[in-house]
């Protein structure tokens, strides 16, 4: 899933100049995806609450591949057959958009299913490995997507379209069926607003805030700051986002050997996260670059699995999708709202976006941890809500 995501955002810059779309509908197309993810995700969590993980896993990726082949059928018609560029857009963004809203029930219901089979000690380990699955895609799917444009740009779209259609199969064929959580939420409550998952949800949004912002700054960085070329600088920042990748795989196989709970690998994670944003500021080489992406990538390693697992922990075991789906919720808002800030803050001075990143991340790894400089999943703000005392 993660490759067919990363494959297309690779490929949106070209596609949209032959096709002769503008730069904001480009980046409106995408966002849309985001959009679309943060409002479905919560439901997606609810419903595999009450149907069970299965099948909204497999309901999900059905749709994640319908909306991947209608969207590359159409790219595709319109570079053939004269199109309206307003009928061109129109049809991106309401594929894009279904595109996130399907794929939201994937990390929703994964992270769920995790939670329904492991204790809350080895969740942080597990959800490390669910994170180097999605690292290898962010690595794979743009250096497949890179290589493929050697054919012409419509072999990306035909990975994008087989992607999904591979993982349909494998969770048809492989993944086990299994009951509903015992005491299933039927009252369709949301946990948006549950105070047991303000800490994750806090986490999980700032994260993907200053990550989505460093992602779109980094381009505009090498050219103003570095002095570069668009087209060295478009290299540059493409090596600069391929460390990304590697770090959150390597940083996560680490955790996967540690014993450390959530809260304070969230705030170690954050403080090293932290560090790698405000070093951008002393970059002058494009290697310095590439050093401090990797050290930023490396703490959020240690982040995005710990706000999985703690959503875990503070809840019953009949809430995990929702809990989830909340978390994925709050992800997807820091996809939609990262962007824009970032963008926002590089008109006023280069390295601005990455010193309030910096700002952001060291306050929330103190916040996260005020009370409680551990986590064992059993606090007693874990009282099961409203929903879960009447079922």
């Amino acid at each position: 899933g993660t490759m067919a995501m990363m494959a297309f955002v690779a490929v949106i810059g070209p596609l949209s100049r032959h096709l002769g779309l503008l730069p904001w509908q480009a980046g409106l197309a995408v966002t849309a995806g985001g959009l679309l993810w943060m409002v479905a995700a919560p439901i997606w969590g609810q419903l595999s609450d009450r149907h069970g993980r299965r099948r909204i896993l497999v309901t999900g990726f059905a749709g994640f591949f319908i909306s991947y082949l209608a969207m590359g059928i159409g790219l595709i018609a319109a570079m053939h057959v004269p199109m309206a560029s307003w009928l061109v857009f129109a049809g991106l963004v309401a594929t894009r958009g279904a595109v996130g809203g399907f794929y939201a029930a994937a990390p929703t219901a994964s992270q769920a299913l995790i939670a329904d089979n492991l204790p809350p000690e080895r969740r942080v380990n597990a959800m490390a490995s669910l994170g180097m699955a999605n690292g290898v895609g962010l690595v794979l799917g743009p250096a497949l997507a890179g290589q493929l444009a050697w054919f012409g740009l419509e072999a990306p779209l035909y990975l994008t379209t087989l992607l999904p259609l591979l993982g349909l199969v494998a969770l048809w064929k492989y993944l086990p069926d299994a009951p509903p959580p015992a005491g299933g939420r039927r009252g369709g409550r949301s946990l948006l607003t549950d105070p047991r998952l303000r800490r994750p949800m806090i986490t999980a949004f700032t994260a993907l805030f200053t990550v989505s912002a460093s992602q779109i700054a980094v381009g505009f960085f090498v050219i103003d700051q570095l002095g570069m070329s668009p087209e060295a600088g478009a290299r540059t920042a493409g090596n600069a986002l391929g460390m990304v990748g590697i770090a959150l795989i390597l940083s996560q196989l680490v955790v996967r050997r540690l014993t450390l709970r959530p809260i304070p690998m969230i705030r170690i994670g954050m403080s090293v996260a932290g560090l790698g944003f405000v070093s951008v500021m002393l970059v002058t080489q494009s290697w310095m670059l590439m050093v401090s992406y990797f050290v930023a990538a490396a703490g959020m390693g240690f982040v995005f699995p710990a706000f999985s697992a703690l959503a875990a922990n503070s809840v019953q075991p009949n809430e995990q999708g929702a809990a989830a789906g909340a978390v994925g919720a709050a992800q997807g808002l820091g996809t939609v709202l990262g962007p824009l800030a970032g963008a926002m803050l590089l008109q006023l001075t280069p390295g601005l976006p990455y010193a309030v990143s910096g700002v952001l991340l060291a306050l929330v790894a103190i916040w996260v941890g005020l009370g409680h400089p551990t986590d064992d999943g059993q606090h007693p703000d874990r009282a099961p809500g409203p929903d879960s005392a009447s079922n």
